[in-house]
């Protein structure tokens, strides 16, 4: 559950980028700093931090990227802050790059592997404006309010239609996940396939309308089942450009 953004500075700076970290636990300035090349594929940046006793300190490194399929430039990198590795990418939207601003945005890229769902609760509201959702999901070890924000980087069907997202502890939003419009191929009824990242794993659940609720804007959360059954629109991950 990570979230933030990068900008880039001028040339000349000792920190090529400088920005945010985010997470539900904590809110951290970081900064990308040019290092010493050993190979092809070392690191071209250590990311560092301040503590909290005012000292910097090393918490990842960072690489120069270009995505396989759009060509685009972007960040990847590997953090430490004292609760374990994790991999976060630094990307540019449609209208960023258009503009040609030095603005990036810190996404999460892969999480450790695919948790079971079990007893999950939770519901999903459609709201009146935006194209948006509020919701919420808990079990007895968690309860995460989040909303679904329109996928502003879909470029291709099956990038996820939603994000979504939660608040850090100073109310910066954080991504925690995907979430994709699907229609069953066996009632041919509409719901939401979301995809939330924990520290756990992968959480895969479903958003769907009982006979009750159907046509409102109201979706009860349900454990996802893999019965076999490819379902139309419902993407297999997080998204690199999500």
């Amino acid at each position: 559950m990570f979230a933030g953004t990068l900008t880039k500075t001028t040339d000349t700076a000792n920190a090529v980028y400088t920005g945010m970290i985010h997470s539900s636990r904590f809110d951290i300035a970081i900064q990308l700093e040019t290092r010493p090349k050993m190979s092809e594929r070392s690191p071209d940046f250590d990311v560092t931090a301040v503590n909290k006793s005012g000292r910097k300190v090393r918490i990842g490194t960072a690489w120069n990227e270009t995505g396989n399929t759009t060509g685009n430039p972007y960040l990847s990198m590997q953090l430490d802050v004292g609760l374990g590795p994790f991999r976060v990418n630094a990307v540019q939207s449609k209208e960023a790059r258009e503009a040609q601003t030095d603005q990036f945005e810190i996404i999460p890229l892969v999480s450790n592997g695919t948790m079971k769902s079990g007893s999950i609760s939770g519901e999903l509201t459609a709201m009146d404006a935006d194209n948006a959702f509020t919701g919420y999901i808990a079990n007895m070890m968690f309860d995460l309010e989040f909303m679904l924000i329109e996928n502003g980087y879909k470029t291709e069907e099956t990038h996820p239609d939603y994000r979504i997202e939660v608040s850090s502890p100073k109310g910066t939003p954080i991504r925690v996940g995907s979430a994709w419009m699907a229609k069953s191929v066996r009632t041919g009824n509409e719901y939401v396939s979301l995809l939330i990242n924990t520290p756990d794993g992968d959480l895969r659940v479903n958003a769907v309308q009982n006979e009750e609720q159907r046509g409102g804007q109201t979706f009860s959360i349900i454990p996802f089942v893999d019965n076999g059954e490819r379902e139309q629109g419902e993407g297999a991950g997080l998204s690199l450009v999500a």
